[in-house]
């Protein structure tokens, strides 16, 4: 196989003298203002550089690949784009013949690129070392200047962009939220109502067929007392698992051999709303076995309709609960200047979450002592605090585990204490988790963000604090607000 020629090659690299660029460097929007003989006293117009051609497609540097150059395009298109968790890349800047770009890793000390940077078209560019980068800076002014605001452009338009779609992370996660917790009270409501339009036509059936037999004064007496029994609310006291299925089947064995038609289905009803032999042995008692079997049908179904009709109360609850805690987990952002209760923001945001401690099958422990537990918020996003840790406590702990939220008061200050039983915080990471941008999450998996927004909404808007305590098995991030806000 023959070897591939220089022209041929994706990426070409060779070395040259600065002085061979002394024609072109102040074509370029860096160098614009800066003479050539400056440029050439910080590199020495001796020193080689490197001239970079690279076919269109070709990849410079991968995400978490070394980089340590400050870039300049001669010609063509340089793209940096970021990978996203389902694999695709978000376009995250350009930079176009005659600019510079690289400024901003090595001026944060960063040695990997977060990007994949690619060449949109054949391109020409040049690359200075992270030293010849550091001496331009020294001694140029005017291409400080200019790298400076360059570096300061990028960082603000990467977080602005960085920060909405922080913010679209937990609208999606609040969404997700709701569309699971919604989903089960609202599929129970609808099995409810399909079962009790069933019910309504049986008790229907059952109504026309006993019609046509007069009842006595003790039947209509027991019917009468039976069913203001039956309507009087669906709280019934709890049973274990094996409690109701004995009871179940004692209830059904005795209407069987009552000559009861479809017993072992009634018997299950009328104990799920608590009733016992006892209290239906009057209608065995004034009934004949024929008039007593269509009696405990038609009081089945009428005992079933109720129990549905508590079931549809009950999602319809479940649902006005979740309303009613989006509304309080946006309360602080929507009502500046009001009371707000710490409980009721946390409590909300565990309902919001709830899909995801299920998923995990985590348990929750709350101690909620401080008193009080109300603080004043100014429109502050107090709940984007909790969804953040708690969320990361999530994400930390294994499956089975507990997640502690807890709650004190100290003079002046009320604390919440969110804590996990993960693998804990490396000592050497600790320093650094309130950092913009910085992730130990795999790559397009996090923004590093979210620490970041936690610690300067606390501290900034509140005037709070966070500490963090990590060990194996046992991290607690734990905020203090102060009573009183500050002025």
């Amino acid at each position: 196989m023959s070897k591939m020629s220089e022209s041929e090659q994706p990426i070409h690299i060779e070395p040259i003298l600065l002085r061979d660029l002394a024609a072109v460097l102040p074509q370029t929007r860096p160098f614009a203002d800066t003479p050539f003989e400056a440029v050439a006293g910080a590199v020495s117009d001796v020193a080689r550089v490197e001239r970079v051609t690279v076919k269109s497609g070709a990849v410079l540097a991968g995400p978490g690949e070394p980089w340590r150059y400050y870039w300049l395009v001669l010609e063509g298109e340089i793209r940096a784009e970021r990978p996203e968790s389902d694999g695709s890349w978000t376009l995250a800047g350009v930079a176009r013949s005659g600019e510079g770009f690289g400024e901003l890793p090595l001026l944060i000390g960063r040695s990997t690129s977060m990007f994949r940077v690619s060449a949109a078209r054949n391109s020409i560019l040049v690359r200075f070392t992270e030293q010849n980068f550091w001496s331009l800076l020294a001694c140029c002014p005017a291409l400080r200047k200019t790298v400076l605001a360059d570096s300061a452009q990028r960082l603000q338009a990467f977080q602005v962009e960085a920060l909405h779609r922080e913010k679209l992370v937990s609208l999606g996660t609040l969404a997700a939220g709701l569309m699971h917790e919604l989903n089960n009270p609202g599929a129970a409501a609808k099995r409810a109502a399909s079962q009790l339009r069933e019910n309504l036509l049986r008790l229907q059936q059952l109504s026309l067929r006993s019609s046509g037999k007069p009842k006595t004064p003790a039947q209509l007496d027991c019917m009468k007392d039976l069913l203001e029994r039956a309507l009087s609310g669906c709280s019934q006291p709890a049973m274990s698992s094996i409690e109701q299925a004995d009871a179940e089947e004692a209830m059904s064995q005795w209407l069987a051999q009552a000559g009861v038609e479809n017993a072992f289905t009634i018997g299950p009803v009328l104990v799920s709303m608590g009733f016992d032999r006892q209290e239906i042995a009057c209608a065995q008692e004034h009934f004949d076995p024929a008039s007593f079997s269509d009696a405990l049908n038609w009081f089945g179904a009428l005992v079933s309709s109720v129990s549905l009709v508590c079931a549809i109360e009950e999602s319809i609850a479940r649902i006005s609960d979740l309303v009613a805690a989006v509304k309080k987990f946006a309360y602080d952002e929507r009502s500046p200047g009001q009371e707000l209760d710490v409980h009721d923001s946390l409590q909300s945001t565990l309902t919001i979450l709830g899909h995801k401690l299920r998923l995990k099958q985590l348990q929750v422990e709350k101690r909620f002592a401080a008193s009080p537990s109300s603080i004043r918020t100014r429109g502050y996003a107090l709940s984007q605090v909790w969804t953040n840790l708690i969320d990361n406590a999530v994400d930390a702990s294994p499956e089975g585990a507990k997640i502690e939220i807890a709650t004190w008061s100290e003079p002046e200050w009320l604390a919440v204490c969110i804590g996990d039983r993960g693998p804990g915080i490396p000592p050497d990471v600790l320093p650094r988790i309130f950092e913009p941008f910085f992730t130990t999450k795999p790559q397009g998996s996090g923004t590093g963000l979210g620490l970041e927004i936690v610690h300067r909404i606390v501290t900034q808007k509140f005037g709070g604090t966070v500490e963090v305590q990590s060990r194996p098995g046992d991290t607690r991030f734990i905020v203090r607000l102060p009573l009183t806000p500050p002025k």
